[in-house]
Formats: structure tokens, sequence, C-alpha cells
């Protein structure tokens, strides 16, 4: 008669610190999948008292279609799309010589293209087929679901409290938003934009989809004209380009995010894993 036991095997396993305009993540190679994405503990490791800290867990995988697979966590173990996050692992992926400058690789949304130029890793995002356009607000999906807001000082505004009343609305509450204030900086060229992201449930430092989402809400809020164009942004964390083609009828295409990622440091972490053995009894 055979029974079955587990014991708890400790191992440390490396990983690398990457942040792109602030919003910074966790990466570990796991093309030798010793790691289970099922039963990781994602919120230990992104804990910024009590684990390495972060807004998000990344793990880079080989794929038998792609130059590899990104598998994108939150920091509370949700998963989403990250636009901050794949330009982060692209950098990664170039790092350990997966890539050279231009990739394919796929993520929690599909596909995605990317390029390495001048120090600044360029990511394709997906078309944007539809706006939803309120009295004061914008919402769309551009990876990840966004609800924009425009105020006219966005470093006044009260971000978790008003962040809170949409993200925990009836609406949202079930699967949750991100929430983007914006403000139109004419001086500079630029929009200002600070962002509450779900998954993290806090303001982070950048947020590439929202970003995004900014850049696409802002257009149609100006002037919604056709052609090929580039919006500036600043965020808390640093600058970032988005590049798009609109057709006029709040339809975006060959929309590109476009800024740094950088590596911060590496290190190991002590990971538990429950391992089955067999203890034959007579």
């Amino acid at each position: 008669m055979q029974h079955i036991h587990s014991y708890s095997l400790n191992v440390k396993i490396p990983f690398y610190k990457y942040q792109g305009t602030g919003n910074d993540f966790v990466i570990i190679d796991n093309r030798n999948l010793l790691l289970d994405r099922t039963t990781i503990d994602v919120p230990s490791i992104c804990d910024r008292k009590f684990g390495v800290g972060a807004d998000g867990l990344i793990l880079i995988e080989n794929h038998e279609s792609y130059d590899f697979e990104m598998i994108y966590f939150n920091a509370d173990g949700t998963q989403s799309f990250c636009g901050n996050g794949s330009r982060c692992a692209v950098a990664f992926a170039n790092k350990l010589g997966i890539i050279n400058i231009e990739t394919s690789f796929l993520s929690t949304d599909g596909e995605h293209t990317s390029a390495i130029a001048n120090g600044l890793v360029q990511l394709q995002m997906h078309d944007v087929e539809s706006v939803e356009i309120g009295e004061n607000y914008f919402y769309l999906n551009t990876g990840s679901p966004h609800y924009v807001l425009f105020v006219e000082d966005v470093a006044k505004v009260k971000l978790i409290d008003v962040a809170h009343s949409i993200r925990y609305n009836n609406r949202f509450k079930d699967n949750g938003v991100n929430v983007n204030f914006v403000e139109i900086d004419t001086e500079n060229d630029c929009l200002k934009v600070r962002t509450y992201e779900r998954g993290v449930e806090d303001e982070t430092l950048s947020c590439g989809t929202g970003v995004t989402a900014v850049a696409l809400a802002n257009h149609i809020r100006n002037s919604n004209a056709k052609g090929s164009f580039t919006q500036n942004i600043i965020t808390p964390g640093g600058k970032l380009k988005v590049q798009f083609d609109a057709n006029g009828n709040n339809i975006f295409q060959q929309i590109k995010l476009i800024g740094p990622a950088t590596e911060v440091f590496q290190g190991e972490i002590a990971l538990s894993f429950l391992m089955p053995s067999l203890k034959e009894i007579r």
C-alpha cells in the first residue's frame, strides 16, 4: 500500500527588477517552467514590505510560435495586459539574448510586436474600435479598461477618493477599471497624467495602457481629425509618447507606446514549493 505525502522545498529563484517610467515589475526567466503560474504567490512577491515589491510580476516563457510568452500578474495576483510591463519584458528578453532589436511575442491579450531603438522600447498596441463618450468622461479598452477624466490641475486631484468612487461603483466593482486624470499642458505641448490602477488598487507612477487611452480620448475631445499623430505624455514617473492613426470615427490603428524600460537590480528570492513523495507502508 502506498501513501502520498508532501514536503516543502525552499528554492532560491533569480529575479530581475525593471521599471518603465516608474511602473515597476519583478521579472523571472521561467523558460525552464520551474514556477507553476497557477500556484505562485504573486501578492507575497510584490509586497513592498515583506517581498521584493512591485506593481506586477512577469514570467518569461518559451512559446513555439513566438519569440517568447509574457505571463503578467497584477500585484494582487489577477491577470491582465500591461503596456509598460510588456516594454520591460521586451528589454529583459533582449538582455537574455532571446531577441535582438525586434520581436513578436504573446501576451495576455494576444500577439504584440515591439522594437528597441535609441534606448527606447516601442510597443505595438491593439487597434481600438470602440470609445464610450460620456458627459464628462471617456471609457475605452486599450488592453485593459480605462476611465478617463479631464481636470484643471492633476496635482490637486484627490485621486484615491475620486478613483474609488468610480472603480467600486455598481458598474465596475466586480471586474474593476483603471481611472486616469488628465491635465492639458499647452505650454509644454503635453498631457499630464495620473493613474489609479486596478489590481494594484492604488496610484502608480505610470500606466502604459492608461496613457494610451488618454492620448486617444484627448484626440477625440480635441479635434477627432483623420491622420497620423504623436502625443507627448508626462506621468509622475517620466515621459512617454503615444503614436496612432485616427480615421475620424473613433477608430484608432497603428497605436504605439514608446518609452524607456530600465533594469533596476537583480537578486534571488526564496520561494517554497510543495513536493510530493511516496512512502510505502506495509
